[in-house]
């Protein structure tokens, strides 16, 4: 039997809202397991879930200008159901009209037996009224405007617009439902770039290298299943974003060094440090999470980094009078909220609250402080996000700096772009201006006796 992408789509959003798991790495498993009838089905079942979780509030807007009941209190795979079938009609030119009611009231029917004509009923009516919503307009409330035209909380467009004004503020929020590049960064530690791009047009995949990023390579063609990939099963590539890539740039490694990388989750800018390094010194990789260092040690293997050791601990807490003033370079990719990867993740933006960015702050101080004290004197600290928020980024270095006197920000290496820092010499990268995801980089210098 067939999977049906309409009703795969829906299953997928379900879980993202109900476990709040992440789009993308259940995508990628149905991707692999699932038999679709053709490639086309595939591709749809992609375009269904993203483009539903990006264009959700405008969806919502209509669903519930048309529902009788109260739209809050709605079943979530109901929700869906009806999210999916209505994206289908309002922004794809592909499918007809008839053709995803039909299917949206055959999945009611099986997941949800007795709503199928709720369902029917609460869709036929969204279409017959679509001239009739009250849209927002350009000249009125610029919050309203942009959140619901163009799919965002309204806080989030609140604050972007205080600290980014509109114009940037409206072009962030149109490239936040763009569909991002597919990005790989080539591991050096076995091929090239060059190489890389030869075979992809081996394979009869077109190619490009990303414009800043030395060891970034877009694919122009869809490959299909990453982990199907030949390059990747081989530990050739690996995805990475074009501006996360840059954050090991940042670090500017060098043969020899010890290198504390405090946060490294699964280990992607750990293995690239490590490229950087010619698997040459060592770097010691901390994460709270077992599950994620285990994916480290994965990571690591394949792509044949063999220079990083692993320490289970919470960034937190003191590593102990050994790692004090032990480390030439330090990487400080704190957790963060993730605002500047909404292209690829859109589901963060309706599981975020004003209040987490505050909570992050918080804790983003700490494990700075934290780190500070592993470092040698003349040794170079990098504080990095993947977020647009200033309370994230700029508030927490300049706070720092006022409370280590020892510390100064210093310019990013030579090998970062100019156009990718800011006047005050952090580094920036934003979806609308760079084609990248928003990234923020601080290198903190640590001064010698």
């Amino acid at each position: 039997m067939r999977d049906n992408p309409r009703r795969e789509a829906v299953l997928i959003l379900n879980d993202v809202d109900e476990k709040n798991s992440y789009a993308g790495p259940l995508l990628d498993s149905r991707l692999s397991s699932s038999r679709f009838e053709t490639e086309e089905d595939a591709r749809l079942l992609t375009y269904l879930v993203y483009g539903t979780l990006r264009m959700r509030n405008r969806l919502d807007r209509v669903i519930a200008h048309v529902y009788d009941g109260d739209f809050g209190a709605m079943e979530t795979g109901i929700r869906n159901i009806l999210r999916a079938a209505l994206y289908q009609v309002m922004f794809t030119g592909k499918i007809p009209t008839y053709a995803a009611v039909d299917e949206a009231v055959r999945m009611t029917k099986d997941m949800h037996p007795g709503r199928a004509n709720l369902v029917n009923a609460v869709l036929r009516n969204a279409i017959r009224k679509l001239d009739e919503i009250p849209w927002p307009g350009p000249d009125g409330d610029p919050v309203e405007y942009i959140s619901v035209i163009h799919s965002h909380p309204a806080w989030m467009i609140s604050m972007w617009l205080s600290e980014l004004g509109l114009e940037d503020t409206l072009a962030l929020a149109e490239a936040g439902n763009e569909i991002p590049p597919l990005t790989f960064r080539v591991n050096r530690l076995k091929t090239d770039r060059e190489s890389v791009i030869a075979a992809c047009a081996a394979e009869g995949h077109e190619a490009k290298p990303t414009r800043s990023a030395p060891d970034g390579t877009i694919y122009l063609t869809h490959p299909g299943p990453v982990r199907e990939m030949a390059l990747f099963r081989r530990g050739e590539v690996l995805v990475q974003d074009e501006a996360s890539q840059l954050i090991a740039h940042l670090v500017d490694p060098k043969r020899g060094d010890t290198i504390l990388d405090l946060c490294a989750g699964a280990g992607v800018k750990t293995t690239h440090v490590a490229a950087l390094m010619e698997n040459a010194g060592r770097i010691v990789a901390v994460d709270i999470k077992k599950s994620k260092l285990q994916e480290l040690h994965e990571c690591a293997r394949i792509l044949g980094a063999d220079i990083i050791e692993t320490r289970l601990h919470d960034a937190t807490a003191d590593l102990g009078a050994d790692f004090h003033g032990a480390f030439d370079r330090i990487l400080v990719d704190v957790p963060c909220s993730g605002l500047g990867t909404l292209r690829r993740n859109p589901e963060i933006r309706w599981r975020l609250a004003p209040g987490d960015i505050d909570a992050l702050a918080v804790l983003q101080k700490t494990i700075l402080a934290r780190a500070s004290r592993y470092l040698k004197r003349g040794g170079s600290m990098v504080y990095s996000t993947c977020t647009i928020s200033a309370r994230e980024n700029e508030e927490v270095v300049r706070e720092f700096l006022l409370r280590h006197k020892s510390f100064r920000l210093v310019a990013p290496p030579s090998s970062i772009e100019n156009t990718l820092v800011d006047r005050e010499g952090y580094f920036r990268s934003f979806p609308h201006r760079h084609g990248m995801d928003g990234f923020f980089g601080a290198v903190l210098r640590k001064e010698g006796e």
